[in-house]
């Protein structure tokens, strides 16, 4: 298989392993969206992981397949392309992605679509798509600039430039540089303390966020509020509320 998901900690890792340098094909990009939806439906993977080893997180669509593509082939391709990576996008649980190496074009697009990116110092990103005579087609366009701001993704996808971890991380691509040894064992470990975490909870602060983002304030309110008041149904509040009564805050556990 050219991804694999496994599971540790309530963690699971959505691992790219399609050598040398994990290229989305087609065959990728399914299996992608089908673990994605399964991650989605686990209850014991409470946090995920999007992970490409540690060379390299993935440099891109499989150009070789694309190049054989013609309008037609693409027009019936682009939706399950998107799909693919918006699967992973709507895992409505914590998702960080572990970059080492290169993510460059549908590489860059798959991390975009986590909550949070942890960086190797020696990774390289970018959205070199204009140099194909093409534009990102993975949601790029899209949540680079909801990311980074319109005018910061312009600069990236028009020029098609590469940026080192630490313009990323100025630009707000990433939100941290560790060494490049150690990016999955601080991924998963941020990972693991979100997975003890309460699950509704975060389900409800993702969707809020995310969908305030995609709409307008007064919608956005009223997700939030709907959520705010359902949680109040919930195990979790009950038992978090209680324990900051009785012990203070910060010691509810919640498995």
């Amino acid at each position: 298989m050219t991804v694999n998901l496994e599971v540790a900690e309530g963690v699971g890792t959505i691992r790219l392993d399609r050598p040398p340098m994990n290229a989305l094909d087609v065959a990728t990009q399914d299996r992608l969206k089908e673990l994605a939806e399964e991650a989605t439906r686990r209850e014991d993977v409470r946090a995920v992981v999007i992970y490409g080893g540690e060379k390299v997180f993935a440099a891109g669509a499989d150009i070789k397949e694309m190049q054989n593509m013609d309008h037609t082939g693409m027009i019936l391709r682009a939706r399950a392309l998107q799909d693919s990576f918006t699967a992973v996008a709507r895992i409505p649980k914590p998702v960080v992605a572990a970059v080492t190496g290169y993510a460059l074009g549908g590489g860059c697009e798959l991390a975009l679509c986590a909550d949070f990116r942890i960086c190797a110092d020696d990774a390289k990103l970018g959205q070199p798509e204009i140099l194909l005579g093409l534009i990102p087609g993975a949601g790029g366009t899209q949540r680079l600039a909801r990311l980074i701001g319109p005018s910061k993704a312009k600069d990236l996808i028009f020029t098609g430039r590469m940026v080192k971890a630490d313009e990323a991380l100025t630009l707000g691509l990433v939100d941290r540089v560790v060494p490049a040894g150690e990016v999955y064992s601080a991924t998963h470990t941020w990972a693991a303390k979100l997975a003890q975490g309460p699950a509704l909870a975060l389900r409800a602060a993702k969707e809020s966020i995310d969908t305030g983002l995609e709409t307008d304030i007064e919608t956005g309110l009223a997700v939030e509020r709907n959520w705010f008041a359902g949680l109040f149904a919930t195990e979790d509040r009950e038992r978090g509320m209680r324990s900051f009564v009785e012990e203070g805050p910060g010691k509810a556990k919640f498995l």
